[in-house]
């Protein structure tokens, strides 16, 4: 019979979790992970703009952007790498407690990203590279635009723990 917390016996939150942890061992080479699509809206390039501090009228200033060939204010390159955070998709939650951090990224950035632009990331695991206990992951990071243009893509690397013994 389910108690006042609506759970058979005690609530532990200890075991509110996406599942059982996944290690090294349990990935698999193409293996992808998809990060939610987001629209740039003007929202996001003022928080953008409040969080890292630029304010160069290229991302602010939308007489300043058409004068010079933009449709309209155009992404920060770092606006657009955050778009393919691991944690805006399943990735983080599969792996769990194994998970020991982010190494390192790296990105090239394609072709414009401007307001009102929706981005689509994916993660794509690309290497394995073991190590006695841990091993690192390594992903291709892709974002393509609404039309499908290939806007940016790059890596991210990944420290998990192997399966203890």
């Amino acid at each position: 019979m389910a108690q006042a917390d609506g759970i058979a016996g005690r609530f532990d939150p200890a075991k509110h979790s996406f599942g059982p942890a996944h290690y090294f061992e349990d990935l698999t080479l193409g293996q992808r992970f998809y990060i939610n699509s987001r629209t740039q809206t003007e929202a996001l390039f003022s928080a953008f703009q409040l969080a890292s501090g630029d304010n160069h009228p290229i991302h602010y200033d939308r007489v300043y952007c058409q004068a010079r060939g933009h449709r309209d204010m155009l992404a920060h390159g770092l606006q657009v790498v955050i778009q393919a955070a691991a944690g805006g998709g399943i990735f983080p939650h599969v792996l769990g407690d194994s998970l020991i951090g982010f190494i390192e990224q790296s990105s090239r950035f394609l072709k414009p990203v401007y307001v009102g632009d929706t981005l689509f990331p994916m993660m794509e695991i690309t290497e394995l590279k073991p190590n006695r206990t841990t091993g690192v992951v390594v992903c291709r990071i892709t974002v393509h635009n609404e039309k499908g243009d290939l806007v940016m893509d790059g890596e991210h690397k990944y420290l998990v723990r192997k399966r203890p013994a």
